[in-house]
């Protein structure tokens, strides 16, 4: 056998000797995520695809749910180890007692759209319009709103609309919930998500009223960036497993930081759509919007206040107005920037 050959044998004797040891020696990480599909919490997914929880020593089990509410509960009742979810919902969840800690974020903008359904275009002209009209919001769990209907419900305060003038329904975190949603009537409007929300207006079944992604416009409307998505875990976590908690957040770092400097098309190659329909839309969207996430992976104060003030606005309970929502923050993974 000549010598090259001989060395190439050995290499791959010495990769797949090498490859169990190495995966056992992975620690396994359970978070929970609303979707699956969902842009706002697309870095998770792509994490695990890019296989940047591997390098980081820990692997991946993503359990996706209907909200973020229900996200912040599996990771409560230690069903995960993590959850993402929208930073507002989180701190009705500590206002409400719950052990929880954002320890990364993942977008700086709401990333929602409001939409709806196609047959009421010409009576929908406004978000003043919705008065009377039947809302689909994400799931409620104890604890506390979904983030999506907190920011609805500013939305609507902002247009002269009493919240109790409309109804909420649950329409979970999936295209083909929302899709069935819409289609079938069930609700008149739904603060949606991309790249649904594209393929929805694509298909006709809704067209958009205000989209919520555009950094310049959060800005004007919150009056700063605005921290959203986030990964969070609770207290006891934290304290048993400082390790754990360092490698999740090394991992999602990595991937924003991937993201930034990679075009939407790479991040969709990346991802393995396999249906042409969503991959398409989800190209579209990025090639629009891929600044919508953090691109370094550290905390902005200013998101943080800008947080703070809309879910003070948001919600007038004595628990809620006694909640700072920095006190919630542990950015020492992370870190920080004004």
């Amino acid at each position: 056998m000549n010598h090259p050959r001989r060395r190439l044998l050995a290499l791959l004797w010495l990769a797949a000797s090498a490859g169990p040891a190495r995966a056992a020696n992975l620690h396994r990480v359970a978070v929970s995520v609303p979707g699956p599909g969902n842009l706002l919490f697309l870095p998770v997914t792509l994490a695990q695809k890019l296989g940047f929880d591997k390098a980081e020593g820990i692997e991946l089990d993503i359990r996706y749910v209907g909200g973020g509410p229900q996200a912040f509960q599996e990771m409560l009742e230690r069903n995960t180890d993590f959850s993402a979810g929208g930073f507002a919902a989180l701190g009705l969840q500590r206002a409400s007692g719950k052990p929880v800690v954002c320890i990364a974020p993942i977008s700086r903008v709401p990333a929602y759209t409001l939409l709806v359904r196609k047959q009421l275009e010409r009576q929908v002209r406004s978000v003043k319009d919705l008065s009377g009209m039947v809302l689909g919001v994400k799931g409620h769990v104890p604890g506390g709103r979904s983030t999506t209907q907190l920011f609805v419900e500013y939305v609507l305060r902002q247009a002269g609309v009493a919240v109790d003038r409309v109804n909420f329904v649950a329409v979970g975190q999936a295209y083909d919930s929302q899709h069935a949603a819409l289609a079938s009537g069930t609700v008149d409007a739904i603060m949606g998500d991309e790249p649904f929300a594209t393929r929805l207006v694509g298909e006709k079944v809704a067209f958009v009223l205000a989209d919520f992604h555009d950094l310049a416009a959060t800005r004007k409307l919150l009056g700063g960036l605005f921290l959203n998505g986030h990964l969070a875990t609770r207290e006891d976590f934290i304290a048993s497993r400082p390790d754990t908690v360092a490698r999740m957040v090394a991992t999602l770092t990595r991937t924003l930081v991937w993201i930034a400097a990679h075009t939407a098309r790479e991040v969709v190659e990346a991802l393995q759509v396999e249906d042409a329909e969503a991959r398409a839309a989800l190209l579209s969207v990025l090639g629009q919007h891929k600044d919508i996430y953090c691109p370094d992976g550290k905390f902005s104060q200013e998101q943080v206040a800008t947080a703070n003030r809309f879910l003070h606005a948001a919600d007038r309970s004595e628990a809620v107005q006694a909640l700072q929502l920095g006190s919630i923050v542990n950015s020492q993974w992370a870190g920080s920037a004004p």
